[in-house]
């Protein structure tokens, strides 16, 4: 490893960490690109993503435990069927193109870009019905939980672990506007959450990443230190911020991301 690579994976993990904390994602949504330029294969790109994301999750969510933001019913609700569906996740990276993957990577940001929009929908016509002094059930009853929680959680939980596993992300990007969508959620406190479930769903697929022998450990590790203190910078921040600022810089982040995955996908040979 030369000293230029050893640069640009500290600052990638830095700049991962801050994008962990704020939005609620694990952060290989950056790194799992930067390790595909910097010349490693997908699989090991995805796998080594992942021992970094443990590092950087864990990092904030204990930031947001000591600052009381850590809600651990819910985060052990939604992370027990990542476990397992992590697996299937490990398994179908074996299995798909890296163009494929790439061109599915785009499709979920775009349409996380649509889920976020429906939430702050959703959330405009609360407040306005709140003004009136009208009865949320009898104008949209049930609008805030779509499905028995139980179901959302598990199904909010299941997806976040598949993508884990697939994608080297720790699921929060997919995590974040189902809960919102399903379990009402507001978007930081969602954001806090998934933080946390990313711990769980981060450690199942790196585990199983492991296993087939694609992790690269040096460079997983320099990338969650970086990572570490990011997430300690903006867990902090997290909460100063009003949900209007948060939802944008989430939907300008998915729509820029997903135009560089699209280039990425294109030019795969």
């Amino acid at each position: 490893m030369t000293s230029f690579e050893l640069i640009i994976l500290t600052v990638a993990g830095l700049i991962a960490g801050i994008l962990a904390g704020f939005l609620g994602i694990g952060g290989g949504t950056v790194l799992v690109p930067l390790l595909v330029a910097l010349g490693y294969t997908p699989v090991e790109a995805v796998a080594t993503s992942s021992l970094s994301i443990v590092i950087t999750a864990i990092s904030g969510s204990i930031q947001n435990w000591r600052m009381g933001y850590l809600r651990l019913n819910q985060v052990i609700g939604i992370g027990f069927p990542a476990i397992l569906t992590a697996q299937i996740g490990v398994f179908l990276a074996e299995l798909f193109s890296s163009r494929l993957l790439l061109f599915l990577f785009g499709c979920l940001l775009l349409l996380n870009v649509y889920l976020v929009e429906l939430r702050k929908q959703i959330t405009t016509r609360k407040k306005q019905q709140e003004e009136q002094q009208v009865s949320e059930s009898t104008i949209f009853p049930n609008q805030n939980i779509l499905f028995n929680p139980v179901f959302a959680r598990i199904l909010t939980g299941g997806t976040a672990g598949i993508l884990a596993g697939l994608f080297g992300v720790g699921g929060g990007i997919i995590m974040v506007p189902l809960q919102i969508l399903l379990l009402g959620e507001t978007i930081k406190i969602a954001i806090q959450i998934s933080l946390g479930v990313i711990v769980i769903t981060a450690i199942s697929a790196c585990a199983g990443h492991a296993i087939q022998g694609n992790v690269l450990w040096s460079q997983g590790i320099i990338l969650g230190v970086g990572g570490l203190l990011g997430a300690q910078i903006s867990t902090r921040f997290l909460p100063k911020l009003s949900d209007q600022t948060v939802s944008l810089m989430f939907r300008i982040f998915l729509v820029i991301l997903s135009i560089y995955i699209f280039k990425q996908a294109w030019i795969q040979s």
